[in-house]
Parts: structure tokens; C-alpha cells; sequence
């Protein structure tokens, strides 16, 4: 699981990002809202820990951004601001949970869990989609009757459209996803893939669609 920490304060932004590398996820950390916006868009999160408070844009401003731009990713505002206003304006920006400082760094840890199973995005969760079911992280599914080994980059790539069923999932989360090592993959290495999947799911009735300039969404198509 990959998490996006937006904290101006550097020596809480580190601890955190300790706190949460030994409970098993990897981090990534921004110091103001523009960056964090450019990297929620250009990167792959599986969650955004958010500050309210941060310079250039605020966390507010920020998760307005993500909403509008389609962006369903789970976030959790941390924040000194106590009022319930403030609060309510959080979470009808788009925000998930709201946390207010300070607190106690196992109850942020379990916040975290508890929005990641909400969304579905942790290790072992199961998903059922029509004749389709998998467990996030392990790449042996079943269609139907039939269990399938899958190759790394078609269940990674059924992973990004699985957690967005019916929902666009941009070319650039995908990419991320099918990323190995440094260097991302090619647009004929996506296309490639997408076509495998595409021919492996079309047989039990699961469609992914291609929408031009915008990404792919995986649909369950219904019976004739």
C-alpha cells in the first residue's frame, strides 16, 4: 500500500511517515498543497493523510481539487482545527475521516485500516465482481467456475479496475500500477495489456471499456 502524507511541519510529516513504514506501507511525503495535488495526479495512492493547514493551497482547496477531477481516492484530514464547522466543512469537501491534533499515533493507524477496508485496498480483501472473485495481492482468481493463475501486470491491471468497478481509472494510475522499477510502462505495454485482460474476462460477461482520453473502466455486462 503506497500513502501520500501533505504535512507542512517536517518533523511530524517525518514521524509519520516512520510510524506508518513500520506498519508495512510505503510513503511518500509533500510540504504544500500544490504538490501534493501534483503527485495525487500523477501518482498511484492507495490514500492521502492530509493537512488542513497547508501553504499555497489548503487541505480543504486540495481535496475539493481531487473530488472534482474524479479523484475517489480515501483521504483523512489531520488538523488543530477543532470546530465542528470545520469538521463538517471537511467532510463535505470530500474528505473520509477527520482527526484532530494531536492524537495518539495508534489510533491514526487504525483510522488508516479502517479506510483502506472501506475501500477495499487491503492486502487479502476479497472482491466479487459478477462471476469474478479475487483477494487483493494474491493473483489467482476465479471466473465462474475456473480458477486462473494470473500474470503479474493482468492482475495488477485488474486490481486498479476491480477497486473502481464502473469507474474510469485514468491511464496514469494504471501505469503506475504496471510500474516495475523506474521506468513506466510504454503506451503499447498498457494497450497490450489491457487487450490480454480484455479477452480473458469478455467470455464471463466482464467488459473493459476504453474511454479516449480519459482511461478504462471495467463493467459487468448484463445477461442477453
Amino acid at each position: 500500500m503506497r500513502l501520500l502524507i501533505a504535512e507542512d511541519d517536517p518533523d511530524l510529516r517525518q514521524v509519520l511517515t516512520e510510524l506508518l513504514e513500520q506498519s508495512g506501507y510505503e510513503i511518500d511525503g509533500c510540504a504544500n498543497g500544490h504538490a501534493a495535488l501534483d503527485a495525487f495526479v500523477g501518482h498511484h495512492y492507495d490514500l492521502g493523510i492530509v493537512d488542513l493547514g497547508l501553504p499555497g493551497m489548503s487541505g480543504m482547496e486540495l481535496v475539493r481539487a481531487l473530488r472534482a477531477r474524479g479523484n475517489t481516492l480515501p483521504i483523512l484530514i489531520v488538523t488543530a482545527r477543532d470546530a465542528l464547522n470545520d469538521r463538517v466543512s471537511g467532510l463535505d469537501a470530500g474528505a473520509d475521516d477527520y482527526l484532530i491534533k494531536p492524537f495518539d499515533l495508534p489510533e491514526l493507524q487504525a483510522r488508516v485500516r479502517a479506510l483502506l477496508r472501506r475501500h477495499g485496498t487491503l492486502e487479502g480483501s476479497e472482491l466479487r465482481i459478477g462471476p469474478l472473485q479475487m483477494r487483493m495481492g494474491e493473483p489467482r482468481i476465479t471466473l465462474g467456475e475456473t480458477t486462473v493463475d494470473m500474470p503479474a501486470g493482468e492482475f495488477a491491471l485488474l486490481e486498479a479496475l476491480a477497486l473502481r468497478v464502473g469507474h474510469v481509472v485514468s491511464r496514469a494510475r494504471i501505469a503506475a500500477k504496471l510500474t516495475r522499477g523506474v521506468e513506466p510502462p510504454s503506451d503499447t505495454a498498457i494497450e497490450i495489456c489491457v487487450h490480454r485482460l480484455r479477452r480473458r474476462l469478455e467470455p464471463h460477461g466482464l467488459k473493459v471499456r476504453t474511454l479516449r482520453g480519459f482511461g478504462y473502466v471495467l463493467e459487468s455486462v448484463p445477461d442477453a
